[in-house]
């Protein structure tokens, strides 16, 4: 599986994305206060900014003094005393199919990172970072010489800003989190029927009238766009169009496909609102605001989105219709396809290329269009069926499709979800038409407190995926490493862990949480759209800091005991009995805690069947590994804790 030599084992490296080959050797660099960086060549603005943290991620972690806190201009004097010598080609303007490879080598004795870019030396850098291990007494480097480069050039996560408003800090948090396992590009969804979320100096009454208060101003979004540049990260933004078109229609109501007053969506779904593609004032006001928001972000993909219009309001308008059947524009998706190559040439003139859900994929569309593929598995097809169907059509396309964290499915089903596609077939200019994929993070059902839960840590092993070769793939190395990478996300300000404990405190009246915490290491939230199936809908104000929202998609506990109980039945042993009598005896104990606890607050009431029926089972089926003898009677009522245990309360499984 792993690309690996040397003396030291699999399992005492931590590195996520695992680079393309590692050879390890028996000696270490130790870290002391008079650790320096010195830089071969110019020292670039990324460059110096990715060296800087460096130092002071090393120093923080480590707790040594580090006595020079910036990287220095290569000299001979430098040279002879340098702890880590960087040399790199050139300081990368980002696109698509760039070197972003880099070599690793330490020894006792020094630290040398080569790179063909200084996006490289950034990679190069985390790669390190990941590496620092401890004895009792001293961090240090293990020996090791790595030589690295991406399996796919787009390696991506979007994050939609418009169900929920997302501030900048969480932003910028979370992009740090890309840089450290390497993803590079930031797709921006900031369009939706919630909100729009950017301010218009053209057309001001679109942040005013649409984001209830809650967008980017101009000069937060340059600050972004160069944060996420400093950390090689491209940002692709997406203005969704004609569909999910709600926040357009409030403020410009006169090229809505039906005449009619247009509000801000408050709940999640799929909704009627759709542009008017036969009104040339729809291509006045969105030639006016890409123009304008073309000039905010400067990589050369702009996402048009083109997804889930059903086109109701289309077929409900006689104007539209006869439109239609003047132009010989026989479907919805023939009308929506001459939309989309108006705003292709639209864009095409501020020097932008045209990204959209794969709906935009139609025989005219101009293959220099970017199609997202989305659908799949869901819609029964295969995961890779329209990617494949791009790629052969002549379009670069990338895979979302099995990366939807916020379906909330475990690590290990995005995991194993490749971005090539097999048995189609594929020749090798086509695979080359396969930049990647993207993890997406949809807002309907996080916030600022719960949004780095649902993005950290699967997405790092998403992040892998994207990066590594192909024959990564062993499930138990997987969680082994990311177990170690989540831990390290905290030191960048990922809140995943903090944050879950908030909303308990907040459950509990800030009364001892101890119970709380041990449960959510066994529920996980429901998956697939299906909280709240049958219950109170949640609009876009309703409170995300009840349990399911403190709860994770991989519940630790859950995972273990599974992995215990799998290994037991296989192979029963005194030892992995004991294991499992533990855990049983731990939830028993953890309901009496529980029960003591549960009149602090009325938000724990509903909670306790979680709790009694967890100690119920648990108890039941400790009496019986613990007894000589089961009667008939007894399995039969364990038998029915395990049904009680299967229905949904509160929102968690």
């Amino acid at each position: 599986m792993f690309s690996l030599t040397g003396t030291a084992q699999v399992t005492e490296l931590h590195l996520m994305p695992w680079p393309k080959s590692v050879h390890t050797g028996s000696q270490h660099f130790e870290i002391t206060a008079d650790f320096t960086i010195a830089v071969d060549s110019e020292i670039s603005e990324r460059t110096r900014i990715a060296t800087t943290k460096f130092l002071r991620r090393l120093s923080g972690r480590s707790g040594v003094f580090i006595d020079n806190g910036f990287a220095l201009q290569n000299n001979t004097d430098v040279v002879k005393k340098t702890s880590l010598l960087i040399s790199y080609g050139k300081s990368l303007v980002l696109d698509i199919n760039q070197d972003e490879s880099y070599e690793l080598n330490v020894s006792k004795d020094h630290i040398v990172i080569n790179a063909a870019t200084d996006v490289g030396v950034i990679y190069a850098l985390e790669t390190l970072l990941q590496l620092l291990s401890n004895t009792d007494r001293y961090y240090y480097f293990p020996e090791v010489t790595i030589t690295d480069e991406p399996r796919f050039t787009w390696r991506g996560l979007m994050i939609d800003v418009a169900r929920h408003f997302q501030p900048v800090g969480v932003i910028k948090r979370n992009l740090d989190a890309m840089a450290a396992v390497k993803l590079n590009v930031f797709h921006w969804h900031l369009t939706d029927d919630q909100g729009f979320r950017v301010e218009s100096k053209v057309y001001p009454q679109l942040h005013e009238k649409a984001s209830d208060g809650q967008y980017y101003t101009q000069e937060q979004i340059k600050d972004i766009v160069q944060y996420a540049d400093n950390l090689g990260i491209r940002v692709v933004p997406e203005f969704d169009v004609p569909g999910h078109a709600t926040a357009f229609l409030t403020v410009f109501p006169e090229i809505g496909s039906k005449k009619m007053t247009y509000q801000l969506e408050r709940y999640a779904g799929i909704f009627d609102p759709t542009i008017d593609p036969t009104n040339e004032k729809s291509y006045e006001i969105l030639g006016n605001l890409f123009a304008e928001m073309a000039a905010l972000f400067p990589d050369r993909y702009f996402h048009i989105g083109g997804d889930e219009n059903e086109g109701k309001h289309w077929d409900e308008n006689e104007a539209i219709q006869a439109f239609m059947k003047k132009h010989k524009l026989k479907t919805n998706h023939d009308l929506q396809t001459y939309f989309n190559i108006r705003l292709e040439k639209m864009l095409n003139a501020h020097g932008k290329s045209v990204m959209g859900w794969e709906e935009i994929m139609t025989e005219n569309m101009p293959t220099s269009a970017m199609i997202h593929s989305w659908r799949g598995s869901n819609e029964g097809l295969p995961p890779g069926q329209s990617l494949a169907r791009a790629a052969k059509r002549g379009y670069n396309t990338i895979l979302s499709n099995g990366y939807y964290i916020d379906l909330l499915q475990p690590v290990h089903e995005h995991y194993l979800v490749d971005p090539m596609p097999k048995g189609y077939d594929l020749t090798t200019e086509e695979k080359k038409r396969i930049l990647g994929g993207e993890a997406t993070m949809w807002g309907e059902l996080v916030t600022p407190l719960t949004i780095d839960s649902r993005i950290w840590p699967r997405t790092a092993a998403i992040a892998e995926r994207f990066w590594s070769e192909e024959s990564v793939r062993d499930l138990t190395s997987m969680y082994q490493r990311l177990s170690v990478i989540s831990f390290r996300l905290e030191e960048l300000g990922i809140s995943h862990y903090r944050n879950r404990d908030v909303i308990l405190r907040n459950l509990s009246n800030n009364q001892d949480i101890t119970a709380l915490q041990k449960l959510t290491r066994v529920y996980e939230p429901l998956k697939i759209y299906t909280r709240n199936k049958g219950g109170t809908e949640y609009k876009s104000f309703s409170p995300f800091t009840l349990f399911a929202d403190a709860c994770t998609a991989d519940a630790i506990d859950g995972r273990l005991f599974n992995e215990l109980t799998n290994t037991f039945l296989a192979s029963p042993t005194i030892e992995t009995k004991s294991e499992l009598m533990d855990y049983l005896k731990g939830w028993v104990h953890n309901a009496k805690r529980f029960a003591s606890l549960e009149q602090s607050s009325p938000l724990l009431q509903n909670l306790t069947p979680l709790s009694e029926n967890l100690g119920n089972f648990s108890s039941g089926l400790l009496h019986m590994m613990q007894a000589s003898v089961v009667s008939k009677a007894q399995v039969e009522e364990l038998e029915k804790l395990v049904e009680l245990m299967k229905e949904p309360v509160q929102d968690v499984e």
